[in-house]
Parts: C-alpha cells; sequence; structure tokens
C-alpha cells in the first residue's frame, strides 16, 4: 500500500509528542502500508505547528529511500505577488527527489490569483497538488476555500488543465452527497448519501481531479453509507488515492482495518482495490512497481 498522506513534526499541542521518522515507520509497518507520502507543513501562518519543512522532508526520504516519498510546500503568497516565479526553487525540489507539492493550507479563496499562480507551477514542473479544503476564509480556519457547489475549484480545474489536484479535508468530502448544507459541509456528514453529488460530477468530468481518502473526511464520505461507498470506489477506481494523514502517535486508522475487509469480503474488487491502494498513486508519481 502506498499512504498518499502523512505528516512529522510536533503540533500546537504540547501534550502531543512529536511525530518522528521512527514513529512513522513503525505505525507504518504496524498498518501494511508499505511507502507513505510526507507532506511538509508549517509553512504557512494558518497551519499552527513547528515547521517540518520541504528539506525535513527530503532529509527523511534519504534516510529512508525505500518507504518514503518526499513532497514540498511553497505558501502561494511568498514573494507578494501572482507572479512569483517558483520555478527555480520547484526544479531544485524535483532534482533531489520531491514527486509532489501539498499540503496546501494558506486561507485564500481556491481561485486567488496567488494559488492560480502556485497551481501552475506545480503542473509545469509535474507536481500532483494535496489540498485541504476549507469552507469559507476566516480567521479560525486554514486551506483554501471554496463555497457551497465548489464553483471556484471547478473554475480552476479548468483554467489549470496541466495540474494535478488531489482534493482533501471535510468541505471537500461533504460533496460526496448532492444534499449538502452550510451546517455540515465542514464536519463530517452523517445518514444516506443522497447523490450524485458535486465531487463525483467533478471527478467524472475533469481528468486533473483526483480523491485523497485520509483523515476522518475521507473515511467518513466512504462509511456513512456503506452499500454507496462500495459502489463509489468501483466506479471511480482510477480517480482515488488511499491515506490516512497519521499526523499523531498513537492515532486510530479505521480506514485501513475498513478498506482491507471490504475487499476480503468481495465488497470491491482486487483490481479496484489495487488501484486505490497503490497503482494510481505509482502513476500519478511517476514509481515503478519494482520501487514499491
Amino acid at each position: 500500500m502506498i499512504d498518499i498522506h502523512t505528516h512529522l513534526g510536533r503540533w500546537g499541542n504540547p501534550k502531543e509528542p512529536e511525530m518522528t521518522e521512527e514513529g512513522l515507520l513503525r505505525r507504518m509497518d504496524e498498518l501494511g502500508i508499505d511507502k507513505a507520502v510526507i507532506l511538509p507543513l508549517g509553512m504557512t501562518p494558518e497551519c499552527f505547528m513547528l515547521p517540518f519543512s520541504t528539506d525535513d522532508a527530503l532529509g527523511v526520504y534519504h534516510r529512508h529511500p525505500d518507504r518514503i516519498i518526499p513532497f514540498c510546500n511553497m505558501d502561494p503568497r511568498a514573494g507578494h505577488s501572482p507572479e512569483t516565479d517558483f520555478s527555480w526553487i520547484f526544479d531544485e525540489w524535483r532534482e533531489a527527489g520531491c514527486k509532489g507539492l501539498g499540503e496546501v493550507t494558506a486561507n485564500l479563496p481556491f481561485d486567488d490569483p496567488m494559488c492560480l499562480n502556485l497551481y501552475r507551477h506545480c503542473g509545469r514542473v509535474g507536481f500532483p497538488l494535496v489540498f485541504h479544503l476549507a469552507v469559507r476564509v476566516g480567521y479560525d480556519l486554514y486551506g483554501v476555500a471554496d463555497e457551497m457547489g465548489l464553483p471556484r475549484l471547478e473554475k480552476t480545474l479548468r483554467e489549470c488543465p496541466e495540474t494535478i489536484f488531489i482534493g482533501h479535508a471535510m468541505a471537500f468530502w461533504a460533496e460526496i452527497a448532492s444534499k449538502v448544507d452550510e451546517a455540515t459541509r465542514g464536519g463530517y456528514p452523517e445518514g444516506p448519501v443522497a447523490g450524485p453529488g458535486r465531487v463525483l460530477e467533478l471527478l467524472e468530468k475533469y481528468p486533473n481531479l483526483y480523491g485523497d481518502l485520509s483523515a476522518g473526511s475521507g473515511f467518513n464520505a466512504i462509511s456513512r453509507d456503506l452499500e454507496f461507498g462500495y459502489r463509489f470506489l468501483e466506479q471511480f477506481q482510477d480517480k482515488l488515492l488511499f491515506g490516512t494523514d497519521i499526523c499523531h502517535v498513537n492515532q486510530e486508522v479505521p480506514i485501513v482495518p475498513w478498506f482491507n475487509q471490504a475487499r476480503d469480503t468481495g465488497k470491491i474488487s482486487q483490481v479496484g482495490y489495487d488501484k486505490i491502494a497503490r497503482i494510481n498513486a505509482q502513476r500519478l508519481l511517476g514509481l515503478t512497481e519494482a520501487a514499491t
């Protein structure tokens, strides 16, 4: 299995111990995860943790090249201009081993000109981009923001066709259902999925959009309505990526046993399981079968 979404470092809660590379590798072994993408965080003021930088991620990769896939990160506001040239540092990071960019957490409108500039640089260098979607721009939030119905995301998918976007977080996955409201889209909606929601429509319409199944948001989307969840995994088996969002030492990760059981009981096919668990990530990140 390839995990598209993990973090290392120390979070803002002083009671939480630092998530170290040794701790991550131990959890990967316990969960049967072969390789994991490390997403640097703390690059934006909205994400409150002690910074874990791109160079930190590359250091872990060079110590464990058989287990770790490094991503880079950059605040779209760097340079204070929608014309900031990120190409030189992206080229350096790509040569050093980075395979993508994320998690994008700047609390700006999804289609802000500075965000579009960052997205287009990712497309030019071939970096898939993991974004955290927020329900609005606000002092208490992190993540690029969109309104209900995801109009800014769709506009961006059209305007940046060369960039691969990987959707994550509550505001994204709440839109798996057509019945969405402002009270629930920032959380974990319960009950049967009335669909198809906007996420399904956009996944079907735009080849440059993928879904990151990590965290409570991704798991809730596929488990709140079991029969729908199984159908969704099969229907979009080419557009989904397994992930955990591991960021704490003792974090529970219910998606792993759930996903394995869905395969073992025939609720999803072995072909669909393999694509979501590793093949889609291999394709998007330019990995070889032998390397996994």
